[in-house]
């Protein structure tokens, strides 16, 4: 097993160094799934949801988010992204909204935290836009399903 990068010799919390590593392209997909009723996806889905468009705002909320990654988690690097996209599709046979991001740039670390930040605030932004029609809401399946670039390579969720 590893050992874990942003411990040091003495068990401390520390900011990894990259400065000696190669700039690489590097791209991370995470997912994330917020489920709820039928009549609440119906709400989203036609677009008739008092509070606007869930899934814009979503969209947008999860981009803010990647940006803002090394704010929220301390001990990660201020990254210059070059992309970040966050796709929700509603998915009404299993009363859900299923989310995608994704976030690149070319650098010296990952952007695995970005992606699974972007997923996370999107499921949040639903479920925060949707909470007064449906406390019975549920974000799951929260997880990194891809990332490439870097010493490690390709490395995809296994099925």
């Amino acid at each position: 097993m590893s050992k874990l990068t942003h411990i040091n010799a003495n068990g401390e919390a520390q900011m990894v160094d990259v400065s000696d590593k190669n700039e690489t392209a590097r791209e991370a997909k995470a997912c994330a799934r917020v489920v709820m009723k039928a009549e609440t996806l119906d709400l989203i889905v036609s677009g008739s949801h008092k509070k606007g468009d869930v899934l814009a705002v979503a969209r947008v909320a999860g981009i803010q988010a990647a940006k803002k990654c090394s704010d929220l988690i301390p001990l990660c690097h201020p990254l210059m992204l070059s992309k970040v996209s966050v796709e929700l599709t509603p998915n009404t046979q299993n009363n859900c909204i299923d989310i995608i991001a994704t976030a690149k740039l070319t650098g010296k670390t990952g952007v695995e935290m970005e992606a699974l930040t972007a997923a996370s605030i999107a499921a949040l932004t639903v479920y925060d836009m949707c909470k007064a029609v449906d406390r019975f809401m549920l974000i799951d399946n929260v997880q990194l399903i891809e990332k490439k670039g870097g010493k490690s390579g390709h490395w995809i969720l296994p099925k």
